[in-house]
């Protein structure tokens, strides 16, 4: 089936902005997508309809309420291969997903035990464990770049493990190269060697089909709001023996059994850990996202931007200064760069002047851009809804404001 990019833009009304008399060329997706009309139509449908506390209901709103949240939470276990729907937790995001897995899963850890993480890591998954290091005395690892700048040193990965490693975690696509890690063999890597597993997914979900069973991840977590979902909704995938061995990560109402003053008891999985009134019509709307990803399939979305990606990249190389960071054969679609010594907000003002929406900075990875010698680059991320056409327009913009940066 041919894939009908302009009838894909149509459910996203958002795309259709000027700026400064320009139509938007939306190229931040990495930090997060644009909505489907289908999710905002859902989301307003249950506010109106469907809006009653999730749980002990014996209402009927709430129970239509606490179906639509829970038929949520199969349609993810499905969908990422969990092997049961109490492996599902719902969070806030990413980060609250690691900072749960660290905060708990994180007190079997003591002083001079190992966690190895990569240089590639977004803050989210470099200081929750910095934290714990601080309250543990654990030490963190580093797996450093190869050669190239682009891809991790695999052999300094292998290396890194010994008898006081209890950790590993790692993301499964750099938001910064765009590189694609091989998170199967790391994961089988640590494993060998006893070492349970936390993979950053958020930036993978939105572009690849992700199997948590088939990759024997023992932690994977990811964001709703980069994957054409609501915001402020995530998900942690955990292996349900691990799960069950770890306490609590907040208290309060739904996560328990019984409560008294003597002591309190913990609800089963997975509600221990979703103390209070969750974002139930997020969740239940995450459902819809599913769904439009789905609608379209992830080989069609992956072969159209691998096509915008390949042609973005040739148009880049012939611009005068351009220097592009990640270079990965095994890439998603993500574009970091700098023209010339310019500085990385200049170029974005001039093209956001341009109608060009990019994102500037480190990207929330200092180290990373300390170890490529950097402060930050502009970053230009694709998504399902981008077209040929506005790579051109980002490209004519590039040739524009190149000498006026050199």
């Amino acid at each position: 089936m041919e894939y009908n990019v302009e009838k894909i833009r149509r459910d996203f009304p958002g795309l259709d902005r000027s700026f400064y008399g320009h139509p938007m060329v939306y190229l931040d997706n990495t930090a997060t997508s644009q909505t489907p009309r289908q999710v905002v139509e859902e989301i307003e449908r249950l506010y109106y309809n469907h809006k009653a506390n999730v749980h002990r209901g014996v209402s009927s709103i709430s129970q239509e309420a606490t179906d639509r949240q829970e038929a949520t939470r199969r349609r993810v276990a499905e969908w990422i291969g969990a092997g049961s729907v109490e492996e599902v937790i719902f969070t806030r995001g990413t980060t609250e997903s690691i900072n749960l897995v660290a905060a708990s899963f994180g007190q079997r850890f003591k002083e001079g035990d190992e966690i190895i993480l990569t240089v590639m890591e977004h803050h989210s998954n470099i200081v929750p464990w910095q934290l714990l290091a601080m309250r543990t005395g654990i030490r963190l690892r580093v797996v450093p770049l190869g050669s190239d700048n682009s891809t991790l040193d695999f052999e300094s990965y292998r290396l890194l493990f010994n008898d006081r490693t209890v950790m590993a975690s790692f993301c499964h696509v750099s938001n910064v190269l765009g590189t694609v890690n091989p998170v199967s063999e790391m994961i089988a890597i640590a494993h060998s060697h006893g070492v349970p597993v936390l993979v950053d997914g958020a930036q993978a979900v939105p572009h690849m089909k992700v199997d948590v069973t088939a990759l024997d991840a023992d932690f994977y977590v990811f964001s709703s709001h980069k994957m054409y979902g609501p915001t402020g909704i995530g998900v942690l995938y955990g292996k349900r023996d691990l799960l069950e061995s770890m306490p609590p990560y907040q208290g309060g109402g739904e996560m328990i059994s019984s409560v008294s003053f003597g002591g309190t008891t913990w609800a089963d999985l997975p509600f221990k850990f979703e103390a209070g009134t969750p974002d139930f019509i997020g969740i239940a709307a995450l459902h819809r996202a599913i769904d439009y990803i789905d609608s379209i399939g992830y080989d069609a979305i992956y072969r159209h931007e691998k096509e915008l990606l390949d042609y973005a990249v040739d148009g880049m190389k012939g611009i005068e200064g351009m220097r592009i960071f990640g270079n990965s054969p095994h890439k998603s679609a993500v574009i970091s760069f700098l023209i010339g010594n310019a500085h990385h907000y200049d170029t974005g003002m001039l093209l956001d002047k341009l109608g060009i929406e990019v994102r500037t900075g480190h990207h929330c990875a200092q180290p990373l851009m300390r170890a490529l010698g950097i402060e930050g680059t502009v970053r230009a991320s694709l998504a399902m809804y981008n077209t040929k056409e506005e790579i051109d327009m980002f490209l004519l913009a590039l040739r524009r404001i190149a000498p006026m940066l050199a």
